[in-house]
């Protein structure tokens, strides 16, 4: 099987797991996000993040950003277990250190984000070491799931 072929299929099992593999699932959003290399966009505000650690494109595969269930914005590192909350009033920025139920001996970046509303929490994907993680909506606790790639069959997943 292709690495292509095992990314799709990883993203279409996080997405039916997370309940965002119907239609218009993820739709409702008050206002447009776009993650860039310095932070988010919020409409036509730029908004940093302090303190955001990441790998660049040539190390690693992307940070995501995903839309909560108040409409926040949640930015991922892809290279330490912490995210960032943008709030959508306000656009006040808060950092997350997760406390992970296992591998904290290792650097658990997460390079994709989902929030399923299904389950009241969010999916991870880590890349560098082919997990797939439920993160708590209050973004403190991460929990390994047991699904995991081997890394020569993990691969960056394209927007």
């Amino acid at each position: 099987m292709s690495n292509g072929t095992i990314a799709v299929l990883l993203s279409a099992s996080i997405l039916s797991i997370a309940g965002l593999d119907q239609p218009g699932a993820a739709s409702a959003r008050d206002r447009a996000w776009q993650l860039t290399r310095d932070g988010v966009i919020a409409g036509k505000t730029a908004v940093p993040i302090p303190g955001w650690v990441l790998a660049r494109a040539s190390f690693a595969c992307a940070p995501d950003l995903a839309v909560g269930p108040k409409g926040e914005a949640v930015i991922t590192s892809n290279v330490v277990p912490t995210l960032w909350r943008v709030d959508p009033a306000t656009l006040a920025v808060t950092e997350h250190p997760l406390k992970l139920d296992t591998d904290s001996d290792k650097d658990v970046g997460f390079t994709r984000l989902l929030y399923s509303p299904k389950h009241a929490a969010y999916f991870a994907v880590s890349q560098a070491h082919g997990s797939l993680w439920r993160i708590d909506t209050q973004l403190q606790r991460a929990q390994k799931i047991g699904f995991t790639l081997s890394k020569e069959d993990s691969t960056c997943a394209t927007n």
